[in-house]
Parts: structure tokens; C-alpha cells; sequence
């Protein structure tokens, strides 16, 4: 990047301290909230307040919460969208909207919350039909429709706008057999997918021709012994949701905490929900690029791995990338980003992974893309393979004579 697209890169931080004033905005409806909120105890605890009142003033606090739900939005999604990314991925509390926020969406989040907003005061005017002007009922239902109808256009041309996006490097070639990378113990297979195929193979035939170095199951999967993540992180995973938001799973831990375990499960699961899964380890999938690049036909192999809803890329970090490794993967993420999701498994922290690349502007660069719509799971427990030498140790002392 140029001196002059950093420095203009750099004006973006100038929005920084309208969110922090939007936060500020943000204090005084919590204290607008509570003071409306005494004032209707009191006056129901005096009696001065009929069923009309009472509503009203319910209304009003509802009218207050939802300002207030649309400031979180335009605060954490703006910042999140527009300025810099807020690292909440794999956050227990992450807002389920923000995981897959853009510009477009965020426009879209807003105006329906507006919607909302003006269908409260509307229903204020109707409630205290008797004080309110004719004149101001007829500005305000107008009013009303005309948020929903710009709203509507919004949710109505977003639809259009992703579909143009997908379609702006359309793949022209005919289909033709996809060599799957080579497994631990296994030969590189072709798979076939006929042109004008209309009939889905089966999940059986999906996992079979996903290449996983074994069939594992989140069945089998042993909760217990992790100390993090929480458990229904994995069964929220285990729905493959990502997989339909074209996001992406990143499973970090250390040797033997049952990352390949839980990124082959999650791949069945894929399988059997009727979507196309390719595996391969880190090492494979830079030699299968290495290997298309030489031969000239990157872009194409890129293009052909779209016909593949979920790619796992397995042991990243165990051995260094070359150079060219590390800027194949980078671009095998770039081209998936927001196009179909990945699932990575890392034996290193995200902000390690400079020590992978080899480069910190790659490594920078891959994770940025990578982690942007994706939940990153760090899986934090003892390796099952020391717990089952442990295990054996205690069983083998247990059926011992003790020493005398």
C-alpha cells in the first residue's frame, strides 16, 4: 500500500469519536429510561394513574429500549464495519448479528429498527387517540408507511446487490473430474460431478469423497474433559449454520485437545446436511496449489474448489510455510472470503501466526479475512493422549504388588 492509501487508510480512526459520542448518547437514554421508569411507580403508588396512563408510559419506556438497540447496532456494527474489527470472535456473549454484519445488512438492521421505533409511536397516538390531533394521526400513519416501504426496498434490493456481487467472476468452464489432495494413507481420487447433474449424491458418497484421514462423529466427541469452550459452543457448531452465512470455523488448541476430532465431525455433519466438503492438511493444500500454479491454472483450480461448500485445512502451524506456500494460502482464503466457508484447525494463537507465514503482512493479511465472519473456537483441555498414558499408568500401579 502507498504512502498516500495509508494516510487515507489511516482517516478512518477520524470516526473513532462519533461512536464514542453515539455511547455517550447512549448513557443518557439509560437515564431517561430509569427517570420515566420512577415516575410511573410513582404515580401508580398515588393513584393518579388510569389504564391509558399506565400504557403510555409502558410505551414510552418500550420507545426508549429500542433507541436504545439501535444505538448497539450503529455503534458496535458501524465501528465493526467501518473503522476496525472489535475481536469478539468466539466471545460467549457475541451478538448473533454481528457474526455476519456488512454494510448492507447493517442498512437493512436499521431501517427495520426504525420501523419499529415509528409502529411504537404510532401506537402511542392511537392509544391516546382522544388528545391527539386528526391532523397528526394522518401525518403519522403516513409517515409510518413510509418506513416500511423504504425498508422493504432495502431488504428487497439486498438480495439483488449479493447475488451481482457473487456473479462478478462467474466460472465459464465446463465441469470436469477434481483431483482430491492426498491423505495419510490414501492415493489422490478423482471425483466426478457430470454436467447437468440434478440429483445430489448421497451423504454416504459426500463423506466418502470428502477424504477425511477417518470418520469421526460429534457423538464421540468427549465434552468433559475440555475447560473451554463452554459445551453448547460445540452444539451450536454442530448445526453447521456456518456453513449456509459462508462463514468460517477456526479451531485453535493444543496437540491432542481434539481439533482434526471436532473439524472432521463438523464435516460430516456438513456431508449429511447435503453440502460438499473437501479435506486436506495444510502441507496438501500448498502443494495442490503449488501444483496448479505451475501448471498455469491457479485461478481455475480456485474457481473449481467453489463447487465445494466447506474446504478443511488442517495442522496449521505444526511446520513452517515456505514462502510460497504462505502466499498460496493466503490467496486460497482471500478467494473463499465471504464466498464459502473454511474450517482451519491451528495449534497456535491467531496472533502467532506471523511465526507460520513467515511473514507478519501475510500471516496479518490471512487472518483478517479468515476470522472476519467466522467463530474461532479455542479448545483448552489436556491432551487425550497423555490422559490415556496416565490412565494406563494408574491401571497398571493399581493391579501391582505393592513394594514391601
Amino acid at each position: 500500500m502507498t504512502t498516500l492509501g495509508c494516510a487515507l487508510f489511516a482517516t478512518r480512526w477520524l470516526q473513532a469519536p462519533l461512536y464514542f459520542g453515539l455511547v455517550a448518547a447512549q448513557g443518557v437514554y439509560v437515564y431517561k429510561f430509569f427517570n420515566e421508569l420512577w415516575h410511573l411507580i410513582h404515580h401508580v403508588i398515588s393513584g393518579h394513574a388510569d389504564e391509558t396512563h399506565v400504557m403510555l408510559a409502558v410505551l414510552k419506556l418500550v420507545d426508549v429500549v429500542m433507541i436504545a438497540n439501535l444505538l448497539i447496532m450503529v455503534i458496535v456494527g458501524g465501528y465493526e464495519t467501518f473503522v476496525s474489527r472489535i475481536g469478539l470472535q468466539g466471545h460467549r456473549d457475541q451478538p448473533e448479528w454481528l457474526s455476519h454484519v456488512n454494510s448492507n445488512v447493517l442498512k437493512v438492521k436499521l431501517a427495520t429498527a426504525i420501523v419499529g421505533i415509528s409502529s411504537v409511536h404510532l401506537l402511542q397516538m392511537f392509544v391516546d387517540v382522544h388528545h391527539t390531533p386528526r391532523h397528526d394521526l394522518l401525518w403519522g400513519t403516513v409517515i409510518h408507511m413510509a418506513f416500511i416501504a423504504s425498508a422493504a426496498i432495502l431488504a428487497y434490493m439486498s438480495g439483488p446487490m449479493a447475488a451481482h456481487e457473487a456473479k462478478a467472476h462467474p466460472v465459464k468452464e465446463e465441469p470436469r473430474a477434481v483431483v482430491i489432495p492426498a491423505q495419510r494413507d490414501k492415493e489422490p481420487r478423482g471425483l466426478e460431478e457430470p454436467a447437468g447433474a440434478g440429483v445430489a449424491a448421497g451423504a454416504e458418497e459426500r463423506i466418502e469423497a470428502a477424504g477425511f484421514p477417518a470418520r469421526k462423529v460429534l457423538e464421540t466427541f468427549d465434552e468433559g474433559h475440555l475447560r473451554a469452550p463452554d459445551p453448547q459452543v460445540i452444539a451450536r457448531l454442530g448445526k453447521v449454520d456456518f456453513v449456509a452465512r459462508k462463514a468460517n470455523v477456526v479451531l485453535l488448541g493444543g496437540p491432542g485437545t481434539g481439533k482434526t476430532h471436532l473439524a472432521v465431525a463438523l464435516g460430516v455433519r456438513a456431508c449429511q446436511a447435503g453440502h460438499q466438503v473437501l479435506f486436506a492438511t495444510a502441507a496438501e493444500w500448498g502443494a495442490r496449489l503449488a501444483d496448479a500454479k505451475a501448471a498455469g491454472r491457479l485461478r481455475k483450480e480456485l474457481a473449481r474448489l467453489d463447487a465445494y461448500q466447506v474446504l478443511v485445512v488442517d495442522e496449521v502451524g505444526y511446520v513452517p510455510f515456505e514462502p510460497e506456500a504462505a502466499r498460496l494460502l493466503f490467496q486460497l482464503v482471500s478467494h473463499r472470503y465471504e464466498r464459502a466457508s473454511l474450517i482451519v484447525t491451528g495449534n497456535r494463537p491467531l496472533g502467532r501466526w506471523d511465526e507460520v507465514f513467515g511473514d507478519g503482512a501475510t500471516a496479518s493479511a490471512t487472518v483478517d479475512r479468515l476470522v472476519h465472519h467466522a467463530e474461532v473456537v479455542t479448545l483448552d483441555a489436556e491432551s487425550y493422549r497423555t490422559r490415556r498414558l496416565k490412565g494406563a499408568a494408574v491401571a497398571g500401579w493399581g493391579g501391582a504388588e505393592p513394594v514391601r
